[in-house]
């Protein structure tokens, strides 16, 4: 068999060589092909930092573009300002492209019956589309909890659609379970799990 767009003889061997005229017209296309793989790999590298106040407008974007729940931007301050290091953003070539905001509560256990917890509520997370499946939500959950147990949280929780599957997934493989559902929990009326995590 012969490559596509080749014409060759039946034992697979070049008869005419119009789509590569030369062995170095192969050289290069796979010199190509690397340096293509190598943007790629370069443009989807990220690193995590805390959220600043010059962060926001990026992050209202990213919320408005990956979520149908979205907050004024006075919700989005007021919850850096209960737990600042639990505001995470990734960023990617001076760009942000996902972020976590928590913030600490006290209430009723998720986990311990009829028991008071100092709780850590995961109040929102998202990663724009080109920068899914690479672990950039994972690593933000994981750094989040990491800055609740600094404040000597007991457990974490968050709130997700019950039809979410590769969400729910992820939070399961990072020791989340659902605690409870709650009715008609979005606007749309869609059902949400609690999903809760021990921290102690």
């Amino acid at each position: 068999m012969g490559w596509p767009g080749l014409d060759c003889n039946r034992n697979g061997n070049l008869c005419n060589n119009r789509a590569l005229e030369t062995p170095d017209n192969i050289k290069y296309l796979l010199v190509a092909w690397g340096i293509r793989v190598i943007q790629l790999l370069i443009q989807r590298n990220y690193t995590l930092r805390g959220f600043g106040p010059g962060d926001l407008d990026a992050v209202m974007n990213i919320n408005r573009v990956c979520l149908p729940e979205n907050y004024a931007p006075y919700f989005f301050l007021d919850t850096f300002n209960t737990l600042p290091e639990g505001f995470i953003v990734a960023e990617s070539q001076a760009q942000v492209v996902g972020y976590i905001m928590c913030r600490l509560e006290h209430g009723f256990s998720d986990l311990r019956k009829l028991r008071f917890a100092r709780k850590g509520h995961i109040v929102s997370v998202a990663v724009i589309p080109e920068f899914r499946a690479i672990g950039v939500g994972s690593s933000l959950v994981q750094q989040a909890i990491a800055a609740m147990v600094t404040h000597h949280t007991d457990e974490c929780y968050l709130e997700v659609r019950v039809n979410n599957y590769p969400a729910i997934n992820l939070y399961k493989k990072l020791g989340f379970q659902v605690a409870r559902t709650i009715p008609r929990y979005y606007f749309d009326a869609s059902d949400a799990y609690v999903m809760s995590r021990n921290l102690i």
